[in-house]
């Protein structure tokens, strides 16, 4: 709502980049969080179905914003999204609840109960675990951030170029929910290692010389949307895996505060590779970042596996 008042940029940095980043988060990890004190065996599968708003919305609110922006403008487009982000967060928030009490009863919560928990990287899976989010974090918001550009760059219509990330969100809804049944019959770190490894292949062996293949382009957003959500969906699994439920939330919210710091450089970091040399020079830079920001996050992965139960494949992990 803020937003749609905003009228400069540092106005824009508040209410968007701000406020609704400390929203998105003081939303998120409970929502996440409560989800680990009601399921155990099934767990994968039930973050996956969870997260798969995120891919709806990503593929609804372009094409809504698409048509509202032209007709009623950038003020009342902010104000319909945030009536319909508060329609769906009212009910959620008086639904969600606990179910595991805390292992150590308080009269009064300590201050130190609000505070990121850095203990948990003296357990080393841990450690590998966050720190492959982090990587993850750049290697995602490459595309994310710069596919339309990249789309329009190559000499594609605008207008089909923006629906890329529709494409995309359509293959995350799908890859949020199958990875997360097979994750908890095979082994939730074992997926999210298959799924990585996609997405490197994804980036380096199609996205790189899509160029000016329409199709091709496609069939990427569409294809690492599918390995891209399923890592979303299977992170906060993996790392529920490696603590107490009654701890998740501290453990989760900790990692994804190291990842933040991904995701905010990973913009900037994306922007100064694109004015390397030629353009053509730097949206290969672009490319190159983001599988190997993912190759990075692969090997934290496959790391924390091997620590937790060696190198051999067939153990369900």
């Amino acid at each position: 709502m803020l937003l749609s008042l905003s009228k400069t940029y540092y106005q824009i940095m508040l209410t968007y980049s701000v406020l609704g980043g400390l929203g998105g988060a003081l939303l998120n990890c409970p929502a996440y969080g409560s989800i680990t004190h009601f399921f155990h065996v099934r767990r994968g599968l039930a973050t996956g179905v969870a997260t798969i708003s995120g891919g709806i919305g990503g593929i609804v609110f372009p094409i809504m914003l698409r048509y509202t922006l032209p007709s009623i403008g950038f003020p009342w487009s902010c104000r319909i999204l945030g009536f319909i982000m508060l329609g769906l967060a009212v009910p959620a928030n008086l639904f969600i609840k606990t179910r595991l009490k805390p292992k150590i009863s308080q009269d009064k919560p300590k201050i130190s109960s609000l505070l990121p928990d850095f203990s948990g990287f003296r357990d080393l899976r841990y450690a590998f675990s966050a720190i492959g989010i982090f990587f993850m974090e750049w290697g995602l918001f490459m595309p994310l951030t710069y596919i339309v550009s990249y789309a329009a760059a190559h000499g594609q219509d605008a207008t089909e170029s923006y629906l890329l990330l529709s494409y995309l969100n359509a293959g995350s809804v799908l890859g949020r929910v199958l990875p997360g049944l097979f994750a908890d019959r095979i082994g939730r770190f074992n997926v999210v290692i298959i799924t990585i490894s996609l997405c490197v292949i994804l980036v380096l062996a199609m996205w790189l010389p899509a160029a000016m293949s329409k199709s091709v382009l496609i069939g990427y957003a569409v294809l690492f949307g599918f390995a891209s959500g399923s890592n979303l969906g299977l992170v906060p699994v993996c790392l529920g895996q490696l603590c107490d439920a009654r701890q998740f939330g501290r453990y989760y919210s900790t990692a994804m505060m190291v990842a933040s710091f991904g995701t905010l450089s990973s913009v900037p970091i994306g922007g100064a590779l694109l004015e390397m040399g030629s353009a053509e020079t730097g949206w290969r830079a672009v490319i190159i970042f983001s599988g190997l920001s993912y190759f990075v996050a692969l090997a934290c992965y496959t790391s924390a596996r091997v620590l937790a139960v060696g190198f051999n494949p067939r153990v369900k992990f």
